[in-house]
Formats: structure tokens, C-alpha cells, sequence
């Protein structure tokens, strides 16, 4: 496992753990890089973070997706039995990059899965991410404080058109994941997280994969159409997988 155990202990009582290694070798990194310039050209009138899924457009995403490289990191924190549920290429552009609002993961899943306390985010850094360019910050242990309440922003101006309330939010607590190319952070689907906009004149792309224990249980009628994969281990609460 590439977590030892002061470090799972630190992830379980602030919410986030920085992996500053290389999660991939170089040559692997480089055929990410490929990928996502495939998406990123056939991505149409989508903007530059709308990227969602696209392991379910290009498979080849899946070698990454449900590779040792990846599980050995997920595993310490959510157990031997993992379920892929999600991936999105996130890039915002130089200069006009959009913020993203303060919000918790599993606020947007609400009513999808029966529990939100084993899910796990990894955000795999494709370029430089750091304060300059809109790099994530989160709000240490505030995985521990179940949803939070919302209010409407400008989808113009950012990524969801909804965020936590500003009232609720201390942004001096923040800390800020730099990271760069081929390092990753990882966050509990609870923890409050944003980021600034991108004004400045780098690109910042990241990919996330998302990943939740398999003793949580997808509810069917919530997500129609939606297409998981039981990435190592068992399945515990009789969902339904796609083949790898």
C-alpha cells in the first residue's frame, strides 16, 4: 500500500491526504496526456471543465482507472473491496478558467448511494496546480459535518450553480493542494473544497477518479443509465457492474 499508516490516520481527521509522488510513470503520464487532448478536441460547444466521464466515451481511460498504481493508494483508506464510480477531466483555461465554489462532493449525490463515508477522490494533477492558477483548497475536518446549506451563484462565473453559503465558510482556514504535474491529492466526498478562477495566463488540468467501498449500495431508480465498474475485490451490496 503507498499509504502508511500516520498518513491514512491524518486523511481520516482532516478529510484530505497530498501524494507528492509520481502517481504514474513518465510514459504512462504521457498517454494520459494524449487522452485527454483527444477529449479535449472532440469536446465541442462543452467548455473546458465539463469533461465528465470519459472513460465511459474512451475505455482506454479504464488502465488507469482500475490500476494498481491507483487502488494501492485507495485501499488504505476505504478497504479491499472498490467500486470505480466516477472520473472527469477538469481544465481551466488561462484567464477565463471558472471558479469552483465551495461544496461538498456528496451534497451532489445526494439520494444516489445509501452512504457517503466511504467515497474517496483522487485529483491527479496533468499540469502545474497551484494558487496562481486556481489550484484546489479545502477546509481541513469539515468531512465531519454532514451537508451543508446552499445558495445560487452565477453559472456564468463558476463551475455549479450553486454553493455553500459564504456565511458558513471560514476562507482563512483553506489550505491550497500545489501540486505538480503527476502528484495527486486526495479527499473525502464530505470535505468541503473549491477553487478560485484562473486568472492567470497557465493552463491548470487535473483528473479526478473517484472511487467508493463496495459495501455501498447505488440506488438504482437514482441513477439510470450511470455505469460502474467493481474495480478490485468483492461486490458487498448487490449492485450492478459493467465488464473491465
Amino acid at each position: 500500500m503507498k499509504l502508511n499508516q500516520s498518513e491514512v490516520q491524518s486523511y481520516r481527521d482532516n478529510g484530505y491526504s497530498l501524494y507528492r509522488k509520481p502517481l504514474f510513470p513518465a510514459e504512462r503520464m504521457e498517454v494520459l496526456h494524449r487522452l485527454f487532448e483527444e477529449q479535449f478536441e472532440k469536446k465541442g460547444a462543452k467548455l473546458s471543465d465539463e469533461l465528465d466521464t470519459p472513460h465511459w466515451r474512451d475505455p482506454r481511460l479504464l488502465d488507469f482507472l482500475l490500476s494498481d498504481e491507483v487502488l494501492d493508494l485507495v485501499e488504505p483508506l476505504i478497504g479491499p473491496n472498490i467500486v470505480l464510480w466516477s472520473s472527469h477531466f477538469i481544465c481551466k483555461d488561462p484567464f477565463i478558467g471558472r471558479a469552483t465554489p465551495w461544496h461538498e462532493d456528496s451534497a451532489y449525490w445526494k439520494g444516489r448511494l445509501d452512504k457517503y463515508d466511504s467515497i474517496v477522490t483522487i485529483w491527479l494533477a496533468l499540469d502545474r496546480s497551484n494558487k496562481e492558477n486556481g489550484c484546489m483548497r479545502v477546509i481541513p475536518g469539515s468531512h465531519r459535518n454532514g451537508f451543508s446549506q446552499y445558495e445560487d451563484v452565477d453559472s456564468k462565473e463558476n463551475l455549479f450553480p450553486t454553493r455553500i453559503r459564504q456565511k458558513d465558510i471560514q476562507d482563512e482556514q483553506a489550505v491550497y493542494f500545489e501540486l505538480e504535474p503527476g502528484e495527486c491529492s486526495l479527499h473525502d466526498s464530505r470535505i468541503i473544497h473549491g477553487a478560485t478562477p484562473n486568472k492567470s495566463p497557465y493552463r491548470r488540468c487535473g483528473y479526478t477518479m473517484r472511487y467508493f467501498s463496495a459495501d455501498t449500495k447505488v440506488i438504482p431508480e437514482a441513477n439510470e443509465g450511470f455505469r460502474i465498474w467493481l474495480a478490485r475485490g468483492r461486490d458487498m451490496a448487490g449492485n450492478r457492474y459493467e465488464n473491465a
